[in-house]
């Protein structure tokens, strides 16, 4: 087979019955996928990718050059102030280094909260090296660093890594004081973990689904691990946290929908689990920890959830005293309790907000007062800090055009200090970055059903608006997921080359509060996919681009809002972006013994019991749907390892795609052979996938129209 050929797989029609209705699956054999014949599949689709590019070299080497010279490589984390009772007060941080995939993370002594160790000079002195996750990932073609954890006396670390992408972490715990390696060592664990005072730690273990099921107490020194509990309802999955003030464990189950927490005394023994209130279908709520009491964010009666109160020793929901009732089409995200103030985050007109209310040891809590910005559009969100008494709290603040900055709030004044901004070095050709020369601004389309979709767009001040200009449209809608505005050293390879940036906050996400969300999800999502075509048809409407220059990117959910959207209409794109795209729905969400099912029927439906769900979902499944006929030139990129959206789903999209529609445009695979959902671990690599994906998009998006023959 020539390189310059597609791969053809075989087709081998297996039956799929359900609901009176038989589906003849022609690619279902490709669900083992550590078949030789798929593995060799897989090769083939990555030569015939690249051969088909290989012309986008130089282009690909300039864009990774744009963002290799745009981002300072040697650079260090603003560090986060940590008090250890009888060892002292110390400052950590990460540290990046050029020629490094990893950065390596280091503490050192802080004499003052206000004097941070300064990024551009020597290392700070008595800087201790914790980990060096580059030494870590020497041998491995893939890394990831899980759980990150210091107790409180600040004499042992815990750590977790995953060298293959699969999300199954290996425990390590550390000596701090002797720099040596406890012989305790646990495999097969979620990501995340919490230590239970000074010789105990808590984690999680995931069942054949991938579900964390099971939370374990582990003591060092002893061989047997104590199972604390087991979540049985295949929907929820657990998760462990540590409060504030390092006294409590925080033990979560959630599903799509509902949620129940319990507390744990670290000093307890034994170790026992005390349920905050009752789990109710349909509500939702987490528990923030503070020294005096709880407070409660949850959904009971308020569907952009409400903000209570109650006493550590709750046991119920009837013990919850309301603090505020909540706003219709604000979602309130989350609160960190300090002693003298809530900090609130929330979600308002799309954009994530902090604000604050004051608060006293009776239990009064005050009027929220918002901390306000000028920018038009804006993402601010609250660090959690480790100390409740403080008198300042962090902000992380970015927008479309601001880099990415935090800051330093303090709660008596209201004075602010910016403690980094996120440097976006001089480019050789584009000069320094200035915010200034670029224009975000929002916009909203008209869907069919006369609902307002806004959009999000950037581009550079000087681009012309005349409908000549190329474009990208992202979007994703799905799990209340909003895309707030962010800033990309990558994203300026596009916007410099006069390309304009748009996200489309369609129905589905959470942007515009849980009603948005409600209205595409289960028997309404097919609101995301007529909003993202909506979105297409105005930005060609409006004059900012026409058909042959628009590009359309999605990514895991976001891959199937996109790839309905090229069966809705695929003369809206020239070409399309699927990463690691969810694009067979139907068959995935029918087999309960993969990876997520269960816990998807809340935000699709269940098929396999629901026939009206079943009907519904191969409606819009891209795989079930595809015409023959005009489509745009298609990339996917997937992962062989992901444990979320089996590599099986856009193998067999793609070479449906060919069979049914030609190959009068392009469709490429890529794969990376080690690694998962997120893609490749090292930044030098992801920086070059990137370079080849903006390479290409913007190869399609340059050529004369095409059309089917042509």
């Amino acid at each position: 087979m020539s390189l310059a050929q597609p791969p053809v797989p075989p087709r081998r029609p297996q039956p799929r019955t359900h609901h009176g209705h038989t589906f003849l699956d022609p690619y279902a054999w490709m669900r083992d996928k550590t078949a030789a014949e798929f593995l060799d599949l897989l090769n083939a689709e990555n030569a015939y990718a690249e051969a088909l590019t290989a012309d986008q070299g130089g282009l690909r080497a300039e864009i990774f050059d744009d963002i290799s010279v745009r981002t300072r490589q040697t650079d260090l984390s603003v560090p986060e102030f940590v008090r250890h009772p009888g060892l002292g007060d110390y400052w950590y941080y990460a540290r990046t280094t050029e020629g490094h995939d990893y950065p390596s993370y280091h503490r050192c002594p802080a004499s003052s909260r206000d004097e941070l160790p300064d990024p551009d000079s020597a290392a700070p002195l008595r800087e201790e090296l914790l980990l060096d996750a580059q030494q870590l990932a020497a041998d491995t073609d893939f890394f990831a660093l899980g759980a990150f954890t210091v107790p409180l006396s600040g004499r042992r670390l815990a750590y977790s890594i995953d060298t293959a992408g699969d999300e199954r972490y290996r425990l390590h715990f550390l000596d701090l004081v002797t720099g040596e390696h406890l012989p305790d060592q646990i495999d097969g664990i979620s990501a995340g973990g919490v230590w239970v005072g000074e010789e105990r730690f808590c984690y999680l273990t995931v069942d054949d689904a991938w579900r964390p099921d099971r939370l374990w107490l582990h003591t060092l020194g002893q061989p047997d691990d104590q199972l604390l509990l087991t979540e049985s309802d295949e929907r929820f999955w657990l998760g462990v946290d540590g409060s504030r003030d390092s006294r409590w464990v925080v033990v979560t189950a959630s599903s799509k929908n509902t949620s129940q927490t319990w507390l744990a005394e670290v000093d307890g023994d034994p170790v026992g689990l005390r349920s905050v209130a009752e789990r109710r279908e349909g509500v939702e709520y987490d528990v923030e920890v503070a020294s005096d009491r709880l407070f409660i964010v949850h959904n009971d009666g308020a569907a952009d959830f409400a903000l209570a109160q109650a006493e550590l020793t709750a046991t119920s929901h009837e013990q919850w005293q309301p603090i505020w009732a909540g706003e219709p089409g604000v979602r309130l995200l989350g609160v960190s309790a300090y002693d003298r103030v809530l900090v609130i985050s929330e979600r308002r007109d799309g954009l994530n907000q902090v604000s604050l209310r004051l608060r006293d040891p009776a239990g009064e809590v005050g009027p929220a007062k918002p901390i306000e910005f000028a920018e038009p559009l804006f993402s601010a969100e609250a660090d959690d800090g480790d100390e409740a008494d403080t008198d300042r709290i962090r902000l992380h603040y970015q927008s479309m055009v601001t880099p990415g900055q935090v800051l330093e709030y303090r709660l008596d004044d209201g004075l602010r200090k910016v403690l980094r901004s996120r440097p976006v070095l001089d480019h050789p050709t584009f000069g320094p970055y200035r915010s200034q020369d670029y224009v975000q601004r929002r916009d909203w389309a008209l869907a069919a059903d006369g609902t307002r979709i806004p959009i999000s767009l950037v581009y550079r001040a000087d681009t012309a608006l005349d409908g000549t200009a190329g474009c990208l449209l992202y979007g994703y809608g799905a799990y209340e997921i909003s895309l707030t505005p962010s800033f990309s050293i990558a994203r300026l390879s596009l916007l410099d080359r006069g390309y304009i940036y748009a996200t489309a906050h369609v129905r589905g996400g959470g942007e515009l509060g849980r009603a948005w969300y409600e209205s595409g999800r289960l028997a309404e999502k097919d609101n995301s996919f007529t909003d993202f075509v909506a979105c297409a048809r105005h930005l060609v409407q409006a004059g900012y681009t026409r058909p042959e220059r628009l590009a359309a990117e999605g990514g895991s959910a976001g891959g199937l809002l996109v790839g309905a959207a090229i069966n809705l209409a695929p003369d809206a794109f020239a070409a399309v972006h699927a990463a690691v795209p969810f694009v067979d729905p139907l068959t995935t969400v029918l087999d309960p013994e993969l990876p997520l099912t269960v816990t998807e029927w809340e935000e699709w439906g269940d098929p396999l019991h629901d026939s009206q769900a079943y009907e519904r979902i191969r409606s819009y499944s891209p795989y079930e749907n595809i015409q023959p006929g005009q489509h745009p030139a298609i990339l996917v990129t997937t992962s062989l390892n992901d444990t979320r959206v089996e590599v099986t789903e856009p193998a067999k999209w793609v070479a449906e795609l060919r069979h049914t529609t030609g190959t009068s445009q392009p469709v490429l695979m890529k794969t990376e052979l080690v690694a998962g959902h997120g893609g490749a671990s090292g930044r030098y690599q992801t920086w070059r996938d990137a370079a080849f994906e903006l390479a290409w998009l913007i190869t399609q998006t340059s050529l004369p129209a095409q059309t089917p023959g042509n």
